[in-house]
């Protein structure tokens, strides 16, 4: 059967520290010196440390005792107190989780019960699992072809599968926080009394807890044996649920020694693994289906891809004489380091060049300055020539090359009026060298100036080719984030997280007005059960926000009012007071800035 991994560490931990008691409490007894001094220490060490044991939990909602509920007067009344609030606290706690259980699953197949018929057909053939998909298949076919409405009788099949479920659940959650409700309450009214008078009061409060298992007792005893004929639940039902419960001597006395102490605890963690076996079981049989169950097409198709995968793996594997695996990830190895040589290695080594050394360190780029110079040098000089022989006089050795260029020009226009002739015997070919020189100087002063284009933007080109890293890596970090996220529960973080707790605030609300409804209408019992449901929503609230409200400073305001929304005398308009300002107040319960 299907147990949450909380109930099963619970129901261990419990089972041990039971039946480790019980096996204590027969070897002392065997034993002729039972009433000694250092038995007795002995027996008050080992329970101590069972008690130690089961007190390793997680934090859930305060009992509702005055704040100085520990400063006890001796020594014993404190250790006698000490005993009895762990068991109150344990109490609460394996209600909390039971809840919890029956809670998720009365969810599950409220879900279910809202959705049209085809939903519910669907759900029954194809989310039970594979039996009940050529069960329902084959019904299917039956109904189809014998009556023609097989769908409608499926969906009404469904019907009654659901309903059955909720009738059962929604039985146990009414007891279960009925008699969370009235634990609290008595608390509560113990509260005062185990601070003033603990050794008068720790017996009535042990006694009135005894009761309250009786009274649970009467109310989910007889579901083992409410099955109708016609149900869908497999297997058979339950045991009766029987407390064990106190003896009358010790209900009528009003000083009890320590024995009777312990054993009236034992009896209480007895009752509590009676109750949790007896839950676990029902729930069991009432659960909504596993993940693996609901999803089992999905898993089946993964598993047959998987599997036609590995065959198609295992052909071209070595094993089958075949190196095509060999190749591939040899090819993959090469693509994946060049890729991180061209587009991550060098475009940073490039960055950091850029960043830390100067241009006088780089290498000699295509075109220089000083490869320039020269042949401007060279062009001045046979411009000099030039003119002079043309124009017969000296020309100074500064002279403009556009004033010489002129005559060049001219004196080239001249020339190409004879060209072969020219070419022969005149300067036609003087001037085209000149020329040609001077369309290589234009030439180098283009790439020159390209060149320290270049050099300015290096960086610019470095960071370009670094970008497709860059964006694999921001969708990696991404993937990263959204896993690390996905955490969807009141307990996490993120826009989910919050909207999570502020529907747990939603509930609180909720239980409160319908408390307040049935009281007003004289129903104390679905009032009682409407308190229980308020007290299991506010332990989830307390664990969902403790860890976030510590972290901005708010946890002890908070935990005070979760603890006042709790009390059983606040009056019903405070409350909601409360709850209002806690959604508009508190930083964990407000909504998302995303959304604002």
């Amino acid at each position: 059967m299907e147990v949450p991994a909380e109930n099963e560490s619970i129901d261990v931990k419990t089972l041990i520290s039971l039946y480790s008691s019980k096996l204590w409490n027969r070897i002392i007894g065997i034993l002729p010196s039972y009433r000694s001094n250092f038995l007795a220490k002995i027996s008050n060490l080992y329970l101590q440390t069972i008690r130690a044991r089961s007190r390793r939990r997680r934090p859930s909602l305060p009992l509702p005792l005055p704040p100085h509920s520990h400063s006890f007067d001796s020594t014993v009344t404190r250790m006698e107190a000490s005993r009895v609030l762990d068991v109150l606290e344990d109490i609460l706690e394996h209600l909390f989780l039971n809840l919890h259980n029956i809670q998720k699953n009365l969810q599950f197949w409220q879900s279910r019960a809202e959705a049209s018929n085809a939903r519910k057909a669907y759900f029954m053939i194809f989310e039970r699992g594979p039996r009940a998909f050529v069960n329902g298949t084959v019904q299917f076919i039956r109904e189809c072809v014998g009556q023609g409405s097989s769908l409608q009788l499926l969906s009404q099949s469904a019907s009654a599968h659901i309903s059955e479920r909720i009738t059962v659940l929604t039985s146990l959650r009414y007891s279960l926080a009925t008699f969370l409700a009235q634990v609290y309450m008595d608390i509560d009214k113990f509260g005062e009394e185990l601070v003033n008078d603990p050794e008068k009061s720790l017996p009535s409060l042990l006694v009135t807890i005894n009761c309250l298992f009786s009274n649970l007792e009467e109310a989910i005893g007889h579901l083992h044996a409410t099955r109708p004929s016609n149900s869908s639940v497999d297997g058979s039902y339950s045991f009766p649920l029987v407390f064990e419960k106190l003896p009358d001597v010790n209900q009528e006395g009003s000083q009890w020694t320590d024995c009777e102490i312990r054993d009236s605890i034992n009896l209480i963690y007895q009752n509590l693994y009676k109750l949790d076996s007896y839950l676990n079981f029902l729930v069991a049989k009432h659960c909504k289906p596993r993940k693996l169950t609901l999803y089992w097409i999905r898993y089946t198709c993964g598993a047959v891809g998987l599997s036609v995968c590995s065959v198609w793996l295992l052909r071209h594997s070595s094993l089958m004489g075949s190196n095509d695996i060999e190749n591939w990830v040899r090819e993959a190895r090469d693509s994946t380091v060049t890729f991180w040589s061209e587009h991550v290695e060098q475009p940073m080594l490039s960055i950091r060049d850029e960043l830390f050394e100067t241009f006088r360190k780089r290498h000699r780029g295509v075109m220089e300055l000083e490869d320039v110079q020269l042949t401007a040098n060279s062009l001045h000089r046979m411009l000099l020539n030039f003119s002079e022989q043309t124009a017969g006089q000296k020309f100074p050795e500064n002279a403009s090359d556009q004033q010489m260029l002129e005559i060049v020009m001219s004196r080239y226009e001249k020339e190409l009026m004879h060209p072969i002739q020219n070419l022969l015997k005149g300067e036609l070919a003087h001037a085209l060298l000149i020329q040609i020189q001077k369309l290589k100087l234009d030439i180098e002063t283009a790439m020159l100036e390209l060149n320290q284009i270049l050099r300015a933007n290096e960086i610019n080109f470095a960071i370009l080719a670094a970008l497709p890293a860059f964006f694999v890596s921001l969708l990696l970090i991404m993937l990263v984030r959204a896993w690390v996220k996905q955490d969807t529960r009141a307990e996490g973080r993120g826009r989910v997280a919050r909207i999570q707790r502020r529907l747990l605030v939603v509930e609180v609300e909720k239980w409160i007005m319908q408390y307040q409804t049935f009281m007003d209408q004289g129903k104390e019992k679905d009032a009682q059960c409407m308190f229980g449901m308020m007290l299991y929503s506010l332990d989830r609230l307390y664990r969902a926000v403790e860890r976030h409200a510590k972290a901005t400073g708010e946890w002890l305001c908070l935990r005070q009012d979760i603890v006042d929304l709790g009390k059983p005398e606040l009056q019903t308009a405070h409350k909601l007071i409360l709850t209002a300002r806690m959604e508009r107040v508190y930083d964990c319960l407000l909504p998302s800035l995303k959304r604002q």
